[in-house]
Order: C-alpha cells, then sequence, then structure tokens
C-alpha cells in the first residue's frame, strides 16, 4: 500500500504511447477514406468513359409524348426534357415534314435547309 505515483517521465511515456495509438487508429481510418474516395473516382471516370457520346441533333415532343415541336441541335440549352436524339437525316426529314426549328439553336441553318 506504499506504493509511490508515478513519475513524470513514466506518465510522459504513457501519454506518448496513448497519443501513438490514437494516431495510428486515425491514419488508418483516413486511408480507409483515401481508399473509398479512390474507388468513387475510378468508377466516375468509368463512367465518364462508358458514355455515349451526345447526339448531334434533338427532336422535342409535345407534353402528349407523340407531336414533335422542335428540332434542336445536340446540347441546345433551350431543348426540353422530351427530346431524343435524332441522325442527320432524321433531323432533315422531320424539318420538311413541318416540325419548327428551335428560335435558339437554329437547326435549319446546321443542316443547310432555309426557307
Amino acid at each position: 500500500m506504499n506504493e509511490e505515483p508515478p513519475s513524470r517521465l513514466e506518465l510522459l511515456r504513457f501519454a506518448r504511447r496513448v497519443v501513438v495509438r490514437q494516431a495510428k487508429a486515425a491514419l488508418a481510418q483516413i486511408d480507409r477514406w483515401i481508399a473509398v474516395e479512390q474507388t468513387r473516382e475510378a468508377e466516375r471516370r468509368q463512367g465518364l468513359a462508358a458514355r455515349p457520346p451526345a447526339p448531334q441533333w434533338l427532336l422535342e415532343r409535345g407534353l402528349s409524348g407523340h407531336d414533335p415541336v422542335y428540332v434542336h441541335v445536340g446540347g441546345c440549352w433551350n431543348a426540353g426534357k422530351r427530346s431524343k436524339g435524332l441522325e442527320r437525316d432524321e433531323a432533315r426529314r422531320a424539318l420538311a415534314d413541318g416540325v419548327k426549328p428551335c428560335p435558339q439553336c437554329r437547326p435549319d441553318s446546321a443542316l443547310g435547309i432555309l426557307d
């Protein structure tokens, strides 16, 4: 029962062991986070590489989903969510059939079809 309290040197060595153990655990956690983020980034890059090319021409349909409303140049900022990709000949045919060209991107000019 006459045990002496630990010396300052012993306490400091104990504190160092605790900090080293905590630092190792923290580093291990950070390494796990890095590995997860590397996997996410690789999957993102793979998804971008596998993405099909954007269509050069778009046909926008009306609210009914059946009636064509506009022909757009691919990537037009004004193309609605109900747009689907077209080939060049299909876009020319749609314009010839009376579908209106988008007034912003002017696909009729890009296709060489003018009124």
